[in-house]
């Protein structure tokens, strides 16, 4: 895993000049300890820091091919590419190393652009084409892997991570407002646009390309099925399909040279990757767990369960409040957003303790939304959907505004899960599936921005609501499709983010693109049936995991962020949401902040997760706006378990 970053002037005639490159290239230098390297040719710049993964001796970047006519800069893995090795030494290229990113050099050299579709793995990486005087720059099929670029009137700038394009100097800092509303709504930015104005993200499946003569263009060369395949097939035969292709791909993301381990969180997805690759190791799987302190944050007993179940070698973590809190300002900065997800920061601290003994681990990320594993989510959309279909049709319009204005005139109790019902929205998947399920509704958030100052800048569900129209399935194959394209790719971040800021390469079998199609083809009711979730993942994976395992109820890395501002860290909110600064910004209105606040911490209502997101903005603001460094955390040593 690496870090690449570049310029490309647009005058042919200006010169980049190094310290620039070498201030983008060393920000990165977490996702790169292991060495740096740096290339110009005039007006144009490639700067790499290397996690060495594969050819540790060789294989270092920026790197070219046979007559240095091609450059690249690479971040990722090609478990494809001994394969891919073969076939370009028949055609004739000559190889000096043996990574994989020589590889995509020669099939640059014989397919073009063309030779993303050979490719599996995951991956982001630029080339530059001397004597096509053009840029590439690619990202992965499912966005495993980041890259950022912006534009000024004078270049284009380009990273693994915003702070990359920052460190050029070549832009003006400034917030993005206009994505508040997707932000408070969703977590996060589903879309091109980023928290910084100017930056932009190059999105999962696509690829740019840059020339003079040309300018810029933007395509989107993949997109996961739409159409499920011969719905006949019994899930038994569906189950043993899947099984197999997910050991394929076990197989094939094992491919390393230095050591490899395990997340194991105790849920079905890790330990079914842990039971198939148990068997395919020389050595026991090192596995590892992180948890809290509280009973109701803690799954680190089922991990113990499936350890022992594969004889792995286990290591565990638990995070305390203090600890989770001092680590937040830094983790922040290490995102580059407010950070979308409480457990980013127990996933920093289990990658810093697998750190320590292997250097790439494999994870389970991806398989919720490919299986439709979140309970609450889509159970109850599909409940609502049920239920709607009579009540939509039955009730005038008028009468279901009436009883929907009501609402908020039950006991608190009620209300509660009334207005997570049919009885709260009209029909339609804009209030269904994505309001219901947002943190800040935009009910909400019409009295909480100040005079409605972002209000109707940018609808908050419009990449969401575009993914959903782009496929023409039943309702949970159009929830996981949506979910794979925007709620996915975030979590990809977060996993890809903190694993790297703990100089850790982390691999997700889940998302090979052949499984992500074999998933996508298989029909909704084969994933979901009877409020049963992740159904043919459950069989495939039936004989190889502990039953306490495949019956348990779904946890979801829970964080107890709520509970701790009620207690010890109530004075967070006071200075990051309550504070001076904080409401001197003028984005919400006060009296709607402090009734948020009221409510959570006398416990009338739970606002745990907007509260997150509401300190995350802030802690972010005073980093990226105001210019704060965030203090070093402490290498304190965590509170460390170990079991056979």
């Amino acid at each position: 895993m690496c870090a690449i970053a570049g310029i490309v002037k647009f005058d042919p005639r200006e010169r980049v000049e190094r310290s620039r490159l070498v201030h983008m290239a060393d920000v990165q230098q977490h996702r790169g300890p292991d060495g740096a390297g740096l290339w110009m040719d005039g007006c144009v710049g490639l700067a790499h820091r290397r996690l060495a993964i594969i050819d540790v001796a060789g294989g270092h970047q920026p790197m070219s091919n046979e007559d240095d006519s091609v450059w690249i800069v690479f971040n990722g893995e090609i478990y494809n590419h001994a394969g891919l090795r073969r076939e370009m030494q028949r055609a004739g290229h000559r190889y000096r190393t043996k990574s994989d990113t020589e590889t995509i050099l020669h099939l640059y050299e014989s397919y073009g652009a063309g030779c993303i579709e050979r490719l599996q793995g995951m991956f982001a990486f630029a080339i530059w084409d001397r004597r096509q005087r053009q840029l590439l720059l690619v990202r992965d099929r499912v966005g495993i892997k980041p890259l950022y670029y912006a534009f000024t009137d004078r270049e284009l700038l380009f990273a693994s991570e915003i702070k990359g394009i920052v460190a050029s100097g070549g832009l003006k800092i400034k917030f993005n407002e206009t994505i508040l509303p997707e932000y408070l709504a969703n977590r996060y930015v589903a879309g091109e646009e980023t928290f910084y104005r100017g930056v932009n993200k190059l999105l999962p499946g696509h690829l740019l390309e840059w020339s003079v003569e040309q300018g810029c263009r933007v395509r989107r060369y993949w997109h996961p099925p739409q159409d499920s395949v011969d719905e006949n097939i019994p899930l038994s035969a569906r189950a043993h399909q899947l099984k197999a292709g997910l050991e394929r791909a076990v197989q094939s993301h094992l491919m390393s040279d230095v050591p490899l381990g395990l997340f194991l969180s105790g849920g079905l997805d890790s330990s079914g990757l842990g039971a198939i690759m148990a068997p395919m190791m020389p050595h026991p799987v090192k596995t590892f767990a992180v948890g809290f302190a509280e009973r109701e944050a803690n799954e680190l007993q089922y991990a113990r369960l499936v350890s022992h179940a594969i004889g792995s070698d286990h290591h565990e973590v638990v995070v305390s409040a203090e600890q989770f809190m001092q680590a937040l300002p830094r983790l922040i900065w290490h995102e580059d957003e407010p950070i979308a997800f409480q457990s980013s920061v127990p996933l920093f601290f289990v990658s810093r303790l697998a750190r320590r003994h292997v250097k790439v681990v494999l994870t389970g990320e991806g398989a919720d939304e490919l299986f439709l594993g979140y309970d609450y989510r889509y159970r109850v959309t599909a409940l609502n959907e049920r239920i709607g279909r009579v009540y939509w049709k039955g009730v005038p319009r008028l009468l279901r505004r009436g009883i929907t204005g009501a609402l908020s005139r039950l006991p608190l109790p009620i209300q509660r899960y009334a207005s997570r019902s049919v009885l709260a929205y009209e029909p339609g998947p804009r209030g269904v599936f994505f309001d219901n399920f947002s943190v800040f509704p935009e009910s909400l958030q019409q009295s909480l921005f100040l005079d409605g100052r972002t209000m109707g800048t940018l609808d908050p569900y419009a990449e969401g609501l575009r993914y959903w129209e782009e496929h023409h399935g039943t309702l949970l194959e159009r929830m996981s499709y949506a979910d794979v394209a925007t709620h996915l790719v975030e979590l990809l971040m977060k996993q890809d983010q903190m694993s790297m800021a703990a100089s850790l390469e982390s691999r997700v079998p889940y998302l090979d693109h052949q499984v992500v199609e074999q998933a996508m083809q298989i029909p909704g009711d084969q994933r979901m049936k009877r409020w049963q979730t992740k159904l043919v993942l459950r069989e495939a994976l039936r004989q190889l995991v502990p039953q306490a395992v495949l019956t348990r109820p779904k946890m979801g890395f829970p964080v107890p962020f709520g509970s701790w501002m009620r207690g010890a860290f109530r004075s967070t909110l006071d200075e990051y949401v309550l504070g001076p600064r904080a409401l001197d910004r003028k984005l919400f209105r006060p009296e709607t902040v402090r009734r948020i606040v009221d409510e959570h911490v006398t416990g009338t209502r739970s606002h745990g997760d907007r509260l997150w997101l509401l300190v995350n903005l802030e802690m972010w603001l005073r980093m990226a706006v105001d210019g704060e460094e965030p203090e070093p955390f402490e290498e304190r040593t965590e509170r460390m378990a170990v079991s056979a």
